[in-house]
């Protein structure tokens, strides 16, 4: 092997070993949001609140946008990502209430 492809190789083998860490982080943060998710529509329906509040969504959105600007991320697929989350917030209310 080519010292340019050797180099290469491991350059590869170490931004692999970085993503595998940065998915690892990716799947214990979503984790923790969706318990939190999950409480959050379970107190909803326990207090027979709406499923849904368009104003903190939409402010969620705003602020999330924002946020993917700062780094670099696809804004659209942030607010794609939110509105996954508002999705399953609802989603899970809507079990609690049956």
């Amino acid at each position: 092997m080519s010292e340019p492809v050797a180099r290469a190789a491991e350059l590869l083998k170490g931004h692999r070993a970085s993503i595998d860490r940065l998915d690892a982080i990716l799947v214990y943060t979503l984790g923790e949001r969706f318990k939190h998710t999950q409480a959050v529509g379970k107190l909803k329906a326990e207090h027979d609140l709406p499923p849904s509040d368009p104003v903190r969504e939409a402010q969620q959105i705003e602020r999330l946008e924002d946020l993917a600007k700062e780094a670099d991320l696809d804004p659209d697929f942030a607010k794609a990502f939110l509105n996954f989350i508002i999705q399953e917030v609802i989603r899970h209310h809507r079990k609690h209430q049956e």
